[in-house]
């Protein structure tokens, strides 16, 4: 019987749980305030007998501070053992999540080229595993698709029986392919939330069979690991929601001012440290331009065809939020 994957193979995506409950530290604490209120409560009892004095509002304060500022020292001091704990375990946790995506990576390299249906599950094995400011802008993103979008050309719809046409030769093989449902499309581009999102997974599966979704779904998976590596969440962000018009002006080629409002990551941390990231790993640098191209690519063919709820819908999926996060380090806002 195989040992059974450790937490962390719900992925980048999902953060370890804390523990619960009473740890020594807090144990620990407990037992110093009993001790320290027990023993000054028979000092002052003592001290109280030996002098029969009034009561003196100023020396009644300064003794209720003797007997309970140390007690609030004691616990600001386990609260900040344990928060330096729970750092400690984060970050091997951490460490430990990005061994196990480098062997994936190194797994997938040496497994080579397959066919179709290995290579998509080899992909959801990847997503699995590898599920978690301000500066000058590095570089200028720049659109390289025409001024005008064309409009999203509908697959053939599958004939039967006598009436089904025949082929020209030379025809693609993803003519022959089911069209991919705008569903399941934003379905994966969040990505399952957790190992028991049988819906997500099932939407991954029939995304990454699509190959231009595919394509996107790799550029999207590629950043979100590497950010993952500084910390980032795409749960932890909580963008401002741009109007589905202003994410139309984006799919019809315009950038700068009119699409402001798609800059809607306010996270400080976040946008400083993705932003050093991409001043000092060319590879990551690389992955965020190429993700970018190809977001912008895949969603001027999605939004002429698309609602403005499917627009809203999609624009809450993570990986619409990490474009969001790299076009502000990029600039494509300004």
């Amino acid at each position: 019987m195989t040992k059974p994957e450790p937490p962390m193979d719900l992925g980048v995506y999902s953060r370890k749980p804390q523990p619960k409950g009473m740890t020594a530290i807090e144990l620990i604490a407990v037992g110093l305030s009993v001790f320290w209120l027990l023993a000054s409560g028979i000092f002052f009892l003592v001290v109280g007998r030996a002098e029969q004095a009034e009561v003196d509002p100023l020396r009644f304060a300064v003794v209720l501070m003797a007997i309970f500022l140390p007690v609030a020292m004691i616990w600001i001091a386990a609260t900040t053992a344990r928060s330096v704990r729970a750092m400690r375990e984060e970050s091997e946790h951490l460490q430990a999540t990005i061994d196990a995506m480098r062997k994936v990576y190194v797994a997938q390299a040496q497994a080579g080229a397959g066919t179709i249906q290995p290579e998509v599950e080899r992909k959801i094995d990847a997503i699995v595993a590898a599920q978690k400011q301000t500066e000058a802008a590095l570089s200028t993103f720049q659109s390289s698709r025409a001024a005008a979008p064309a409009a999203a050309v509908p697959r053939p719809a599958p004939a039967s029986g006598d009436e089904q046409p025949g082929l020209a030769l030379g025809t693609p093989a993803e003519a022959l392919a089911p069209s991919l449902d705008t569903v399941d499309y934003i379905l994966a581009l969040n990505f399952p939330l957790n190992a028991d999102d049988r819906e997500g997974f099932d939407a991954l599966r029939r995304a990454l069979k699509d190959r231009k979704a595919a394509k996107l779904i790799q550029a999207s998976q590629d950043v979100l690991t590497i950010l993952s590596q500084e910390g980032i969440y795409m749960d932890d962000l909580q963008p401002d929601r741009a109007r589905p018009e202003v994410w139309r002006r984006f799919a019809d080629g315009q950038r700068g001012g009119a699409i402001s409002e798609l800059g809607g990551i306010r996270d400080r941390s976040s946008l400083a440290l993705a932003a050093a990231r991409m001043r000092q790993d060319s590879i990551f640098r690389d992955a965020a331009h190429h993700f970018l191209r190809t977001f912008d690519h895949a969603f001027a063919e999605f939004a002429p065809t698309a609602s403005d709820q499917e627009i809203v819908a999609l624009a809450e999926t993570r990986t619409a939020r990490a474009f969001m996060l790299l076009g502000r380090v990029t600039g494509i806002f300004d």
